[in-house]
């Protein structure tokens, strides 16, 4: 059996440490170690790594039993990312970062691009520089004991913001530069499974507020997702989608099958999310290896839960890792690196060459010039000692013989000496006089001091009750730019759910106060 699983973790340096399976742990690269484990998947995709390779540590990336591979995004840091963990039992025969070509290294690449004359060079460079796409190609052995090539699209497809239409456009091209790519490998003979974060709730059972939401159907990513995949019950024919929803295949009524839900919300308590998460399957191969697929809702530390399929074959090792693994990468390979692999030779032309040279002899020789001039301008040690010898460190500590002496102190009988003695029980009365004032002084003044820091702090104010459940709320910032920006406002404490729940958030809401 081969076990394939993908999981938008969020942050791989997280770590993770909202996991159930284990108490969390301070090292990133353990916490990665132990989840690798329990998961139990031959194959690990994960996405949203935010890991650029500068800030990607050894102990994180290289783990004992898997060899993996890393996509990083060339933009921004800490943003987007995937990551492939192969287990070395699935070592794969190919890898490759992207889906264009043009981040290939032509030695141990998987191949097979389609034809992509509709996409400008600019443009396949824009869709692969975040870093959002991972290939890895397998020789699987079936039961009959065919061997035959897989291929896994690791995938972190782009979020549509409603208020950036420049990235609808660019989703809805990554979606096709990924179709040409898959069909290119189909055509090609591999099987290809997509598998990953697809930012794109298909059908209104993968989403819990489908009814309520504008042209649900009409979306462009829905549509998108429509011509790509096909029903099982579907006949071969002209209108045959090449790949099925593997999760539906196996699932196809089941409500509520969620894998994604907002964080900030608290919208998990009750199950209020969409399904982003994919692993979807060529028409052939889900038919005849696929034996399950599946979601893991218990697994927390993310905002979404893994998903994953088990297939009926079993996976042939290749007898080397491919050259993008990152055990090869030169500084997690462990050579020495020079600092000349970090310079760049620059081409110069001979007139610019010839000027710099000279430019450099007229810098030796004023060079040498102003080293004379300061040597045959330092004094001597011998001249310097005559005109003022070196004080002893003692002449510091030697009374001075130019100061006046002070007159001789005079000594003043004591304020004891001239008063009357007292008695044993007149002194003890006067300490307890003098205790209980002392006490009464420092009451006085702790109470003057705590006064006073309650009328300069008065302390926050307290939190109004929602308008549903009479319970305290909680106070949340707008982030949203606009004229309330920044401003604090009040909202019912509860997670979010369906209106119809009464347990869920109520609509309570209520701007706070300038202080």
């Amino acid at each position: 059996m081969l076990r394939v699983l993908s999981w938008n973790i969020n942050g791989i340096r997280s770590p993770l440490q909202g996991m159930i399976y284990e108490e969390p742990s301070n090292c990133a690269a353990m916490a990665v170690e132990r989840i690798l484990d329990k998961l139990d998947a031959d194959i690990v995709c994960l996405q949203e790594t935010k890991v650029t390779r500068d800030v990607l540590t050894e102990p994180l990336a290289i783990i004992e039993g898997y060899n993996s591979y890393f996509s990083f995004s060339r933009n921004r840091s800490g943003y987007s990312g995937v990551a492939t963990f192969c287990k070395d039992s699935a070592t794969p025969m190919a890898a490759e970062e992207g889906l264009s070509g043009l981040l290939a290294t032509h030695n141990g690449d998987v191949g097979c691009y389609g034809n992509m004359d509709e996409f400008t060079q600019e443009e396949l460079r824009a869709l692969d520089s975040e870093g959002r796409a991972l290939l890895t190609q397998h020789k699987i052995r079936t039961w009959e004991g065919k061997e035959k090539t897989l291929t896994l699209i690791n995938v972190y497809c782009p979020h549509a913001d409603a208020g950036k239409p420049e990235r609808l456009s660019f989703k809805m091209r990554f979606y096709r530069l990924l179709q040409i790519r898959a069909e290119a490998l189909l055509a090609a003979g591999s099987h290809v499974i997509i598998l990953g974060d697809l930012n794109t709730a298909h059908r209104p059972i993968d989403h819990w507020d489908a009814v309520n939401l504008e042209c649900f159907e009409e979306d462009p990513g829905r549509k998108w997702m429509d011509g790509l995949l096909s029903n099982l019950g579907c006949q071969a024919g002209s209108h045959v989608r090449p790949f099925i929803d593997s999760y539906r295949c196996f699932q196809p009524n089941q409500e509520g099958a969620f894998t994604c839900w907002s964080a900030v919300s608290g919208a998990r308590h009750l199950n209020y999310g969409s399904r982003l998460d994919y692993v979807l399957g060529d028409r052939t191969l889900v038919i005849d290896t696929f034996q399950d697929s599946f979601r893991l809702p218990e697994v927390m530390g993310s905002d979404h839960c893994p998903v994953g399929a088990v297939l009926s074959v079993s996976s042939v090792p290749a007898k080397q890792c491919p050259p993008l693994c990152t055990r090869f990468l030169p500084e997690f390979a462990g050579t020495q690196l020079k600092i000349r692999r970090f310079l760049v030779c620059l081409k110069q032309d001979p007139v610019c060459k010839q000027s710099a040279l000279r430019l450099s002899k007229q810098t030796q020789v004023q060079m040498h010039q102003n080293k004379a001039r300061v040597r045959s301008t330092r004094p001597r040690p011998s001249q310097a000692g005559s005109s003022r010898g070196q004080k002893n460190l003692t002449s510091y500590f030697q009374p001075s013989s130019n100061r006046p002496q002070a007159s001789p102190i005079l000594e003043l009988p004591s304020v004891g000496a001239l008063m009357t003695p007292k008695t044993l029980e007149e002194e003890v009365m006067a300490k307890v006089v003098e205790g209980q004032a002392s006490a009464s002084e420092a009451k006085d003044e702790k109470e003057v001091r705590t006064s006073f820091w309650k009328s300069v702090l008065g302390g926050p104010l307290p939190m109004p009750l929602c308008g549903g459940h009479r319970e305290p709320c909680v106070m949340r910032t707008v982030k949203k730019p606009g004229p309330n920006l920044g401003r604090h406002f009040y909202m019912c404490a509860r997670p979010q759910g369906p209106p119809t729940d009464p347990s869920s958030r109520c609509n309570f809401f209520l701007w706070s106060r300038p202080s």
